[in-house]
């Protein structure tokens, strides 16, 4: 078993470009003056493979054996596939349709099966309760909740146990209240949450 720390997890950020500072609006609609830009990790295959053989491992030690991983579209569904792989089962993913998430493509699981739903970044864990609440809709059962890095320093709740590889809490505040050393740098926003399809 190869375990990696969180100190391990953002020198895989760090050395592909993806540890930003700046002003950054998060796909929670949050401001912070940290934004890990997770594509620039998950482009390079050695290194998501890392990161994802190690987040199943953690997985296997939390909860036990899984019949199938599950991840919200769009960022979870690279980190989702790889650590599914490395879990040795069936990778799905849940897409928004009518503002809400569901199984689509011919996905379907079935009454019971374990799952653990697959996570890039959680920050609020906002988008976990959505894709968890779509799989008990469709007839799984959650038995964890996993991501690559927990923003929230172990405080987001997503309603089930969340196995996270790597834990930091980063500051992250609403528009309209601002620290003014944030406020006073131009913002960016490279958050998904918002993008027109």
């Amino acid at each position: 078993m190869t375990s990696m720390t969180t100190h391990d997890v953002l020198e895989e950020f760090r050395a592909a470009g993806a540890l930003r500072e700046g002003h950054f609006v998060l796909s929670s609609g949050l401001h912070s003056p940290v934004f890990l830009q997770k594509n620039l990790v998950f482009m390079d295959a050695a290194r998501c493979e890392r990161l994802c053989k190690a987040l199943a491992e953690k997985i296997t030690a939390a909860v036990g054996p899984v019949d199938v991983a599950i991840s919200p579209a769009v960022g979870g569904i690279i980190p989702g596939y790889e650590t599914a792989r490395h879990l040795s089962v069936p990778s799905m993913y849940v897409e928004r349709e009518g503002g809400e998430f569901r199984l689509r493509r011919g996905f379907h699981v079935e009454p019971g099966q374990r799952v653990v739903m697959v996570e890039d970044i959680v920050t609020t864990g906002l988008s976990s309760r959505e894709c968890i609440a779509a799989i008990a809709k469709a007839g799984g059962t959650v038995v964890a909740a996993a991501c690559i890095v927990d923003r929230s320093g172990g405080k987001a709740d997503v309603g089930v146990p969340l196995v996270a590889l790597a834990s930091l809490e980063v500051p992250a505040y609403p528009a309209d209240a601002l620290p003014p050393e944030l406020a006073a740098i131009p913002v960016q926003d490279p958050g998904s949450r918002r993008l027109v399809m």
